[in-house]
């Protein structure tokens, strides 16, 4: 029975296949991601994380199985439907892919040039307003990507990712290189930030306090499957192996006094 008091699906993936090279990296995929949620997607490393994520945005072709975002199936779509659809997500990727040449400012600009057909002043405006909004500390907005620390990169490429006011923001280990301090201010950025703007949050993480911190729901990943998906309380109840050893492992002591 489904429950009608759950929101519904933003994204719905159905038996989704990637394959490289007759390889199947995602082999039957399914998942719901629930509208206005934080859904934390964990697996051990090869077990198809990222290439899911891109594959939902397309950046990686499927092989078989259906994507659908905001109800529409994605793939199918045609490009100036695509392109709208693009619109209404932003990402932030691992490494925070900030266009080296271009200032902060510039490359939070970018987008509105690419989509918004809106004077430059207001582009500028609606820029600066979007660095405040991650917490960058003013004159960062003039920096190049080669001048910023670690976190400065990864809220300025936040700040990119929000710029044209997404519904989903997809997150690619995003306190990945972070110290412990710079990985929970951002935790606490992305949980206000979500409060803030209604948003709907796709992260891939292998980090233990953000899953803790900032997930409503955490899927796992196993050999290009779902292992399990549910709040974090059913997935330290789960009994596969890897999730045994995540949750209950030498890294994970103090989620036991929870």
């Amino acid at each position: 029975m489904v429950d009608s008091a759950l929101p519904d699906p933003i994204i719905s993936i159905k038996d989704l296949v990637v394959a490289f090279g007759g390889r199947k990296v995602i082999d039957g995929f399914s998942l719901d991601v629930r509208r206005g949620e934080v859904l934390g997607i964990i697996g051990p490393s090869g077990s198809g994380k990222s290439v899911t994520l891109r594959t939902i945005i397309g950046l990686l072709p499927k092989t078989g199985g259906a994507i659908e975002v905001f109800g529409e199936d994605y793939a199918n779509l045609p490009t100036k439907e695509r392109v709208a659809i693009e619109r209404r997500w932003g990402v932030l990727f691992q490494q925070g892919a900030l266009f080296s040449s271009l200032t902060v400012l510039e490359n939070v600009e970018f987008p509105m040039r690419e989509h918004l057909g809106i004077p430059k002043k207001l582009r500028r405006e609606i820029a600066r307003f979007k660095i405040d909004l991650v917490g960058l500390n003013p004159g960062s907005e003039n920096l190049y990507p080669s001048e910023l620390s670690g976190g400065m990169i990864k809220r300025a490429a936040l700040a990119r990712a929000l710029t044209l006011d997404p519904d989903i923001v997809f997150l690619d280990e995003p306190t990945a290189g972070l110290d412990p301090i710079g990985a929970a201010r951002f935790d606490e950025l992305v949980l206000n930030l979500k409060d803030a703007l209604g948003l709907t949050v796709y992260m891939v993480t292998h980090d233990l306090d953000s899953l803790v911190t900032v997930c409503d729901r955490i899927a796992a990943l196993g050999k290009g499957k779902l292992l399990k998906v549910g709040t974090l309380d059913e997935l330290l109840g789960a009994d596969d192996p890897w999730l045994v050893e995540y949750f209950h492992g030498p890294r994970a002591k103090h989620l036991e006094q929870r």
